[in-house]
């Protein structure tokens, strides 16, 4: 089994800065690490292989510094790693990132499998996997917080608002994968030796995958952030002192003072 898990690198830090005139993110001189849902994406692909044999590929488009992300899913038991770095896919909005995703995990070759995290923490858009599965023309499962993989045939357990669902696909399928589905491993200390001495992470540009060069970048990017800005901060709660009695007495003032009953 061939199992490809996109994985993205992340600030880590809530003090984010936006460029002015692009309105992406400023990742230089920003502590960065592997987006945590993208960790359990790793993680279903490392079981799935001890499971079913075969190998763990990861992707990740980013500047040359995402080889930390990737060192560290290759620490963790992954058998290869891609990374995409050219300066022409910055500043790529979730479909033009697709695109090239799917551009690189078809270079790549045959696959039985994507899994990606549910959502990457810097955007909450959860818009890659659904967007990658239409490029790669696959049947997707959102939401994924249990998986099997038996006779060609994927079966996922899907969360929803008020309890979860089974759906069935036909490999290859594509997944995002919720927190719920595992516990990522910590590496080992023979994981990070290997890592680090023995394993190679293939960087590739725009070239190699053979992307359209308006599809990819700022250019093939329809979605642009018109403004940024921090939310004002909330006023200080106020403590109500007394009996309950006149504590609810003073509550009922207050609100009815606003017009709120």
């Amino acid at each position: 089994m061939r199992i490809i898990v996109p994985v993205k690198q992340v600030p880590n830090t809530t003090d984010v800065r936006i460029d002015p005139k692009t309105g992406t993110l400023i990742r230089e001189g920003v502590e960065s690490i592997v987006n945590p849902e993208d960790l359990n994406a790793v993680e279903e692909g490392l079981k799935l292989r001890e499971a079913h044999g075969g190998e763990v590929i990861v992707v990740s488009m980013g500047p040359p510094q995402a080889e930390e992300a990737l060192r560290e899913v290759l620490a963790m038991g992954v058998d290869e790693a891609y990374l995409l770095t050219d300066k022409a896919l910055a500043g790529a909005d979730t479909l033009a990132t697709a695109y090239s995703l799917s551009r690189a995990i078809r270079s790549i070759g045959e696959f039985d499998v994507v899994i990606c995290g549910r959502q990457a923490i810097d955007g909450d858009t959860a818009q890659v996997g659904p967007q990658l599965a239409e490029f790669l023309k696959l049947p997707q499962i959102t939401y994924v917080s249990k998986v099997d993989i038996e006779d060609g045939n994927v079966l996922a357990e899907r969360l929803l608002e008020d309890g979860t669902e089974v759906v069935r696909a036909k490999l290859p399928a594509l997944l995002t994968v919720t927190k719920e589905v595992n516990r990522p491993r910590y590496p080992t200390m023979g994981g990070i030796r290997a890592a680090h001495r023995e394993k190679e992470i293939h960087s590739w540009g725009a070239e190699d995958f053979k992307a359209e060069p308006w599809r990819i970048g700022l250019d093939g990017s329809p979605t642009w952030v018109k403004k940024t800005f921090s939310p004002p901060p909330k006023a200080p709660g106020q403590a109500l002192k007394g009996t309950p009695k006149e504590m609810g007495q003073e509550l009922v003032r207050r609100l009815t003072e606003k017009n709120l009953i």
